[in-house]
């Protein structure tokens, strides 16, 4: 083999919500080219391709096509078509979603960005440079183009950074699971939190700004770029959080998330101040600078602390600690955003605040949804769904108060497996799992499967994830319904696989893989093992239905919020396993 293999084909990489990682796919085709060098005249060169194809539910089983290549002379041109069997399936490919509602996220963070107190004061001061020559349009045309695209480039190589260097696979899966990263990011946020509520300023070194800055002075073009160059050094201390926990929430996403929010971001930044530089007059219409700058730095710090938060309580749930568990979660959201509240209304002041001497029609709009947003919480503390932010909040199984379940669900639904009198040893891994809405079960697929056994019941398996945002919304919005949770615990033995769980298990329970022949040492890699060995993918959500021989019973349910498709596929199962 001469250099490595050649790959020539239209890659798409995308974030794949079931992997929880990047991955690259190719649509109808894709050619890989290899040079080789030989001795001989005449030979032959075999190997085998291994692919699979996903749509956006699930991934057909992997294919390994072996090839051969007969190699007749050396002046031969030797060109390989991919047979049929090799590409078939190939051209159902994920497609990138939710890009256009980021773009307009990251659109509305740069316009607030505008408006805190390093930014909001620049407008008069930037636009006083292009008025000056206001005579030659055409100049100061040219002058506030090159200001503003100077300050798009700036933001924009920002993302196109982090989208280089967090390219590789394993990248959004770590920095969705792992402690340190998840630690990092809880750290950022309640240091720029802080620094919002006027505890210190982060700046960045005065040369750097006094560098720009003293080039403006000369003039002309080059003084424009060096203009929008001075205004984002001087602007980070306010908008550094801004791009920091835009830049994290990109980097769990695709590839292009970071280019494209910084794009976004960058654009909204430099609109205000390239149509005042072309429209001087609309100054006049600008309210002036005040305590209001402030205010909007502290709603920032609150909405960070209450964010930050969702980093430091990943890192309990992956880890099964124990300690932020969804009613303490929903608790502190709940005082952050009353306290809040209180300062909107001018009951709370810090350093930097100027007194609140009435309320206007907008902060008064604010106060009524940040209390409606508390009023909404607040039985989450007694177990209810709250289905809009259930991806964000951690598991209903982590819930330790939970009235409604028990009002749903009637005694049965506290009985544990472990004080049932068929059981003959206690539930693995119930000191750290918990199944939600009081349901019971197994987190061990052959114990499990063994009890169902006993009772004679099919098997409901259930493929999720600590960090799996679509698993929480499938509990939140289908599990929480009355009708499944009765179907759930009269009709099924239900098995829960975490696949992400990082807990080492002792060496008689490590599994060699038949699939890629390499040993899975966690509880996560054992079940994931479990998933791809059985049902040919490693996507989560997944519910099986399974009889007690662990044969599978009708099809395969991915993430689905409908209800009534639920319940019907439940049914379906049931009729299966009956009709046997």
């Amino acid at each position: 083999l001469q250099g490595k293999v050649e790959q020539i084909g239209k890659a798409e990489e995308v974030f794949d919500e079931g992997f929880n990682m990047k991955v690259t796919y190719f649509s109808d085709k894709v050619v890989y080219k290899q040079r080789i060098t030989s001795d001989k005249s005449s030979f032959t060169v075999s190997g085998a391709v291994n692919f699979m194809a996903c749509d956006n539910k699930q991934c057909s089983p992997p294919k390994d096509v072996e090839f051969s290549i007969d190699i007749k002379g050396t002046d031969a041109a030797v060109a390989v078509a991919p047979s049929e069997e090799m590409t078939e399936g190939i051209d159902d490919t994920k497609k990138e979603e939710g890009l256009l509602a980021f773009f307009f996220g990251a659109l509305l963070l740069g316009f607030l960005g505008v408006l805190t107190p390093c930014v909001y004061p620049m407008i008069p001061m930037t636009v006083a440079f292009f008025t000056q020559g206001a005579d030659n349009k055409g100049k100061t045309l040219g002058k506030a183009l090159v200001f503003g695209v100077t300050i798009l480039l700036l933001y924009s190589s920002l993302g196109i950074i982090v989208s280089l260097t967090s390219a590789g696979a394993g990248f959004a899966n770590a920095l969705s699971t792992h402690w340190i990263p998840n630690l990092i990011f809880f750290i950022l946020f309640m240091v720029f939190a802080a620094s919002f509520f006027g505890a210190f300023e982060i700046v960045l070194p005065g040369k750097w700004v006094n560098s720009a800055d003293s080039k403006v002075d000369k003039g002309g073009i080059v003084a424009a770029f060096f203009l929008g160059l001075t205004t984002v050094l001087v602007s980070f201390s306010c908008v550094g959080p801004l791009v920091g926990g835009l830049l994290v929430e990109a980097a769990s996403g695709s590839v292009l998330r970071p280019t494209i929010g910084m794009f976004a971001f960058g654009l909204a930044f430099a609109i205000p101040f390239t149509l005042f530089a072309l429209f001087p007059s609309l100054m006049d219409k600008l309210p002036k600078s005040g305590g209001w700058l402030n205010s909007i730095k502290v709603v920032l710090a609150f909405v960070m602390l209450a964010f930050g938060l969702k980093f430091l309580s990943k890192i309990d749930e992956v880890y099964t600690l124990g300690i932020i568990t969804r009613d303490i979660f929903i608790a502190i959201w709940i005082v952050l955003f009353t306290l809040l509240g209180l300062y909107l209304l001018g009951k709370i002041k810090f350093r930097h605040d100027s007194d609140v001497q009435y309320i206007g029609v907008f902060r008064l709009l604010l106060v009524v949804a940040v209390f409606s947003f508390v009023v909404y919480l607040i039985p989450g503390l007694f177990g209810a769904s709250l289905k809009g932010i259930a991806d964000i909040l951690p598991s209903k199984s982590s819930q330790q108060f939970d009235i409604v379940t028990d009002k749903v669900g009637g005694s049965e639904a506290t009985t544990p497996l472990i004080e049932m009198a068929i059981a003959e040893e206690p539930v693995k891994f119930a000191d750290k799992l918990s199944h939600p809405y009081g349901l019971d079960g197994f987190f061990e697929y052959n114990q499990g499967l063994d009890y169902a056994k006993k009772v004679g019941k099919p098997v409901l398996l259930d493929f999720k994830g600590h960090a799996c945002s679509n698993c929480k919304k499938m509990e939140a919005k289908v599990w929480s319904d009355q009708e499944v949770l009765k179907r759930l615990r009269e009709n099924f033995v239900i098995i829960e696989l975490y696949i992400d769980d990082p807990t080492r298990l002792p060496e008689s329970d490590w599994v060699n893989s038949v699939t890629d022949g390499k040993v899975k040492k966690t509880r996560g890699k054992v079940n994931e093992d479990i998933e791809i060995t059985r049902f040919k993918t490693n996507a989560i959500p997944l519910h099986v239905i399974l009889d007690s021989s662990g044969n599978q019973l009708g099809s395969l349910m991915a993430y689905t919020a409908d209800k009534e498709e639920y319940i019907k596929w439940l049914d379906e199962g049931v009729r299966l396993y009956s009709s046997r």
